[in-house]
C-alpha cells in the first residue's frame, strides 16, 4: 500500500527544503501493519533526508541517521511514543544525482545504485566525500582553515582586500597579491585587512626581486612588524636572507618542540629550486643573520631542525611567472622529494605539496589530489571574480578566453635577464610588442643607438609619444623610489634603455587593472590555461556571468565538483558500469552554510 496516499498529511526534508502534500487519511495505521518497516524506510528514497507521516491515529517519522540506518519515531494520539534504529536500503532513482552529491552514501550492485545499508555483498561503497575531507588535514590544522583550497597571490594587489577577506570570512586562505605595489599600499592593506579579518585565516604574498632586494627586505620589515603568519613566496630561484629571516623570525622551543610562528609556503617549479626550501637554512645564512641581530644563537641553532618551507606548492602551466611544467609530472616529483627529505632531516611533520597551475574544472582539481597533491591553489580563475581588483574590460576578456589564448612575453621585473610571463593572447598586443622592446634591449648598446626606423616605430605603435618623454617620467619615479637606479642609468647606457623598456611593461599591467580604454590593445594580463579549461566547464551555466562567478563561489563550485569526480572515478575503478552523464559534472549552485 501506498503509505504516503494513507496519511493525512507528509512532509519530506530534503537539502534543507521542506515538502508538503495531502493524501487521503484514515488509514496510515493498517497501510503500516499491511507493508512493515521497509516500506518505511523506503521512504528515504530520491535523497529524502527525513519523512514525516501525520494521520488521526498514528504519527511516524523516519530520520536518516550513519552508517545506513534510520531513526524510525512513532506517536500515538494519547503521548505515547516508541523509537528504534532500523537497517534500510532503497534503490536510487537518479544515480547520476547521487553519484555527484557527495554528501549522500550509496553503494552499486547488479549495475543498480543503492543508499541505506547493503542487504548483500556490493560491488562499490562510497561513503559521504565533502570538500572539508579533501587534501591534508595536517594542512587544514597547520593554517586554521576548513578547507585544503587557497585562492593564489595575484601580483599588483588584483588579489586585494576584498578577495583575501572573502575567503578568510569563508574559512579559507586568501594571498593579497603584493607584488608590483608601493611599500605604502602594501602596508595600508595589512593594516585594513588584518583589522577587518577578525581573526580569520589571510595570507600576503612575497614577490622574490632580485632587481631591488631592498624591497624584498623591507616587505618582510612590515610583515613581521605586523605580525603576517602565512606568506607565499614566489618566483624565488633560491633562497634569500629575507625569506629566510621572515620564516624564522619569533623561533622558540616550548616543552622541548620547536615552534616556528609563521608559516612559509613555497610556490616553484623546480626540484632543485624547491629542495632548498625543504631543507634547513643554511649554516653560512644563519651566522649572517646572527651577525645582524635578526636571530640569537639560540634561534639559529632551532632553525637547524625546521624547513624553511613547510609547505611547497608545485607551480605548473599557469599565469604570470612560469616553467610551463605539466602537473602531472611535477606533483610526483616534488612528492618524493618532500618525502625523501623529511626522513633524512627527521622532521616531526612531512612537508607538504601542493598544487598550482591549470586548475579550472572539477576534473583537474581531483586530478591533482589524486596525484597526491596535500591542497590546491587557484589562480587564473580568480582574476574573473568580483572581488578581482582589475578592471571590468579585463573580466570580461578573460571570460571570453579559451585553453589556448595564452602566450609568453617579457617579464617586467626581470626585464633585463630574459624572464617570461605567460598572459592572455585574445584580444591584446602586449606579447609581441614588449618581446620587440626586449630585442632591441638585446641588440643595441642604449636609446640613441636604436635604429631611426625602430625608433619611430616604438614611438608611434608602443609608446604613443617620444622615448626622451618616456625616459623623463621614468627618471622622476626612479628618483622617488631609488635615486642609485638614476645614477647607474646614467653611466651605463643600456639600463637607462632598460627603465625605460620597462615604463611599457610596467604601465601595461597598470592599464590593464584600470580598464584605460585607449590602450586596451597593450594590456599585460597574467593568465594561464586553466581561465580557458573554466571557461568552457561553465559556458551555458548559471556560472558563465562574471557577476556570478564569487571567488568563494568558485572554490564551493570546483571543490564539490572533485568530490564528485572522485566518487566517478572509485565507482568505475571499482567495476561499476555507470549511467550516461556520469562524467558530465555541472556545475551546482552553492549550498547555504
Amino acid at each position: 500500500m501506498d503509505l504516503r496516499a494513507s496519511a493525512a498529511t507528509t512532509r519530506t526534508w530534503r537539502a534543507g527544503q521542506v515538502e508538503e502534500a495531502n493524501g487521503a487519511g484514515g488509514g496510515l495505521a493498517r497501510a503500516l501493519d499491511a507493508a512493515g518497516t521497509g516500506a518505511l524506510v523506503g521512504l528515504l528514497g530520491g535523497g529524502a533526508d527525513a519523512v514525516e507521516l501525520q494521520d488521526d491515529d498514528v504519527g511516524l517519522r523516519v530520520e536518516r541517521r550513519e552508517n545506513g540506518l534510520a531513526l524510525v519515531r512513532t506517536t500515538w494520539p494519547g503521548g505515547e511514543s516508541a523509537e528504534q534504529m532500523v537497517p534500510f536500503e532503497v534503490a536510487i532513482e537518479d544515480a547520476v544525482e547521487a553519484l555527484h552529491d557527495g554528501s549522500r552514501a550509496l553503494h552499486f550492485r547488479g549495475g543498480v545504485a543503492y543508499e541505506g545499508l547493503p542487504t548483500a555483498a556490493a560491488e562499490c561503497v562510497l561513503p559521504p566525500l565533502l570538500p572539508e575531507s579533501l587534501g591534508s588535514a595536517a594542512f587544514r590544522e597547520a593554517h586554521g582553515v576548513r578547507q585544503a583550497y587557497v585562492a593564489g597571490a595575484m601580483a599588483g594587489g588584483i588579489a586585494g582586500k576584498a578577495l583575501v577577506l572573502a575567503m578568510g570570512r569563508a574559512g579559507m586562505l586568501g594571498y593579497f597579491g603584493a607584488g608590483g605595489l608601493p611599500l605604502e599600499a602594501v602596508e595600508t592593506a595589512l593594516g585594513e585587512i588584518a583589522r577587518e579579518s577578525e581573526g580569520r585565516p589571510f595570507g600576503f604574498n612575497l614577490l622574490h626581486n632580485p632587481a631591488e632586494p631592498g624591497v624584498e627586505a623591507r616587505t618582510v620589515d612590515l610583515y613581521l612588524a605586523h605580525g603576517v603568519r602565512d606568506v607565499d613566496a614566489s618566483a624565488f630561484m633560491g633562497l634569500t636572507p629575507s625569506v629566510v629571516r621572515y620564516r624564522l623570525s619569533g623561533i622558540h622551543e616550548r616543552d622541548g618542540r620547536i615552534i616556528v610562528p609563521n608559516r612559509l609556503a613555497a610556490k616553484v617549479s623546480r626540484p632543485e629550486v624547491a629542495e632548498p626550501f625543504m631543507r634547513p637554512a643554511p649554516v653560512a645564512m644563519l651566522a649572517e643573520l646572527v651577525a645582524q641581530g635578526a636571530l640569537s644563537e639560540a634561534q639559529a641553532r632551532w632553525a637547524r631542525t625546521v624547513p624553511v618551507a613547510a609547505d611547497i606548492t608545485a607551480e605548473a602551466d599557469s599565469g604570470g611567472h612560469t616553467d610551463r611544467r605539466p602537473l602531472s609530472a611535477l606533483i610526483p616529483l616534488f612528492r618524493r622529494l618532500a618525502d625523501r627529505v623529511s626522513v633524512e632531516q627527521g622532521y616531526a611533520e612531512r612537508i607538504r605539496v601542493g598544487a598550482a597551475g591549470g586548475i579550472g574544472d572539477p576534473w583537474s582539481l581531483a586530478g591533482a589530489l589524486q596525484l597526491g597533491a596535500d591542497y590546491v591553489m587557484t589562480g587564473s580563475v580568480n582574476q574573473c571574480t568580483p572581488e578581482a581588483a582589475t578592471s571590468d574590460t579585463v573580466k570580461e576578456m578573460l571570460a571570453q578566453a579559451g585553453y589556448a589564448d595564452v602566450t609568453e612575453g617579457p617579464a617586467p621585473d626581470m626585464f633585463e635577464i630574459g624572464a617570461q610571463v605567460q598572459v592572455l593572447a585574445r584580444g591584446t598586443m602586449y606579447a609581441q610588442r614588449a618581446a620587440r622592446l626586449y630585442d632591441l634591449y638585446k641588440g643595441c648598446e642604449s636609446l640613441a643607438a636604436i635604429p631611426e626606423a625602430e625608433r619611430a616605430r616604438v614611438e608611434k605603435q608602443i609608446f604613443l609619444r617620444p622615448i626622451d618623454e618616456v625616459w623623463a617620467e621614468t627618471e622622476v619615479y626612479w628618483r622617488a623610489r631609488d635615486p642609485r637606479e638614476v645614477e647607474r642609468a646614467l653611466r651605463e647606457p643600456r639600463h637607462q634603455m632598460a627603465l625605460t623598456f620597462r615604463w611599457y611593461l610596467g604601465m601595461s599591467s597598470r592599464w590593464a587593472r584600470v580598464g584605460e580604454t585607449t590602450r586596451k590593445r597593450d594590456y599585460q594580463v597574467w593568465c594561464g590555461p586553466a581561465m580557458g579549461l573554466f571557461n568552457d566547464w561553465v559556458r551555458g551555466s548559471w556560472l558563465e556571468p562574471v557577476s556570478e562567478r564569487g571567488v568563494v563561489t568558485l572554490a564551493d563550485v570546483l571543490m564539490r565538483g572533485a568530490c564528485a569526480a572522485l566518487r566517478v572515478q572509485a565507482a568505475r575503478t571499482a567495476g561499476v558500469r555507470l549511467p550516461d552523464g556520469a562524467d558530465r559534472l555541472l556545475p551546482s549552485r552553492p549550498r547555504p552554510r
